[in-house]
């Protein structure tokens, strides 16, 4: 009878406690608080491996620019500053909705969430269909990246028998195409929370994912932010 009893009560016990579980706490966590401290750091760990990637290629274009500053001053003119600096605007724009739409999960107010994760989406977009302007102007003129850099036409021609001229371009796809897969990831992962925030998954208690989204789209455009006076402007 003892032995009924007791099972009884944990049972009961452990009813309680589903009961008050909230539906996004994982077994293992002992708390919400729990949950997301570990989350943010996990998050942290991965952004730190991001930098650490770019921080590599950082340091290439400094070496190459110092050892052929003369090289990399002109190939760095050909560059569109303006259509840079509007994707410059457009990312800084979409860092404020992106914090907005964490603001506003933290108010619950669905409405305004799925507003501000569309329009961050949406200047995403911008941003890459000006970058597919900017490619596509050098691919005609034959400007590509390593050995089949073949530049012609009033803009690029002086640049066809300067050494050292295609390992700029090199470094320039490989980092801008590099942060142009970020931003596709950024856009993908950014759509999947919008789709959530309709459907009632986040609240007060929990909007971890979107406040991590935040975290990496902040990344994401603070890459930027290096790039565009480093290959554009200086």
């Amino acid at each position: 009878m003892a032995t009924t009893a007791t099972q009884t009560a944990e049972k009961a016990q452990a009813a309680e406690e589903h009961e008050h579980h909230p539906s996004h706490l994982e077994h293992h966590f002992v708390s919400s608080e729990q949950q997301f401290d570990s989350a943010k750091m996990g998050m942290w760990l991965f952004l730190i491996t991001e930098i650490l990637l770019f921080s590599g290629m950082f340091v290439a274009y400094t070496v190459y620019r110092a050892w052929h500053p003369e090289v990399f001053a002109t190939a760095s003119a050909t560059l569109n500053w303006k259509l840079g600096g509007i994707n410059t605007l457009v990312l800084l724009a979409s860092s404020l909705t992106v914090a907005l739409s964490i603001h506003y999960a933290q108010k619950e107010n669905r409405k305004m969430l799925v507003t501000n994760l569309l329009v961050t989406l949406a200047l995403a977009g911008v941003f890459l269909v000006i970058k597919y302007f900017e490619y596509t102007a050098k691919f005609e003129h034959g400007v590509f990246p390593g050995e089949a850099f073949a530049p012609h036409g009033h803009h690029y021609e002086h640049m066809a028998g300067m050494p050292y001229a295609a390992q700029f371009f090199s470094i320039y796809f490989v980092m801008t195409g590099i942060h142009g897969v970020h931003v596709v990831i950024g856009m993908i992962v950014i759509g999947w929370m919008a789709t959530r925030a309709m459907r009632g998954h986040f609240s007060a208690e929990w909007y971890t994912p979107v406040e991590l989204t935040g975290l990496y789209w902040h990344l994401v455009d603070i890459i930027w932010i290096f790039l565009f006076p480093l290959l554009y402007l200086i």
